[in-house]
């Protein structure tokens, strides 16, 4: 799975190598957890893939790379009304 992401004063930074082994020992270790944790935590993850791809929208980038990204991102922003969900697969990255 792909790094997530925190929040300082307003930046995304990649979670480190043990935050991230933090996570999902974490995830791992409470399988019982609400719904609604579920959700929020496949919010959370979902948004740093957002976050990961914003770069694919800036001005400078051709037209072919933000038509193909933006595919992308709007199935992310779409996770939440999928039959399923939190319970359901994150669309695949373009290459």
């Amino acid at each position: 799975m792909a790094n997530q992401f925190k929040n300082v004063n307003g930046q995304h930074i990649e979670l480190t190598d043990s935050e991230q082994a933090e996570l999902d020992a974490l995830k791992k270790a409470n399988p019982n957890i609400s719904d609604d944790m579920k959700k929020q935590m496949k919010r959370l993850e979902r948004n740093s893939f957002l976050a990961k791809t914003d770069w694919t929208q800036m001005p400078d980038v051709s037209d072919s790379i933000k038509t193909k990204w933006a595919s992308y991102r709007q199935e992310l922003r779409d996770l939440p009304t999928q039959s399923g969900f939190p319970d359901v697969d994150f669309p695949t990255k373009p290459s």
